[in-house]
């Protein structure tokens, strides 16, 4: 397998490629007035958004990558601000079975994008 593929709902194809662009740190490969491809190669992720006339919130629970160390974290945390994001920080906190460290975006139309580094396993889903 080469690429996992994810396609999103969207109401505006230009604001979110505004916004994905900046999120992933590349340009889209393919844009159409109702249509945006991105391909990443790192994760290898191919990614569409689709013009809908109505989205209501995540169409989803969340989004995320999971990078290899917590310096990752501060590193793309530090670029996304740079790009003018708010980023919320959950730092050292206990998620899924595992403390981490992460913080996340909102894309326009609602969805949750989690960057997050996984320091240890643990025996609760969520503090």
């Amino acid at each position: 397998m080469k690429y996992v593929h994810v396609g999103v709902n969207v109401t505006n194809v230009e604001e979110s490629v505004a916004f994905y662009q900046k999120v992933f740190g590349v340009s889209p490969v393919k844009v159409k007035a109702d249509y945006a491809k991105f391909l990443l190669e790192n994760p290898g992720l191919n990614f569409t958004l689709n013009v809908q006339d109505k989205v209501n919130g995540n169409q989803v629970n969340h989004f995320g990558f999971q990078v290899e160390t917590s310096e990752e974290i501060t590193v793309h945390r530090e670029r996304l601000k740079k790009e003018g994001f708010f980023s919320r920080d959950e730092m050292n906190t206990t998620c899924c079975y595992a403390v981490q460290d992460k913080f996340w975006v909102t894309d326009p139309d609602g969805n949750e994008w989690e960057f997050f580094y996984t320091k240890a396993d643990s025996e609760v889903h969520k503090e």
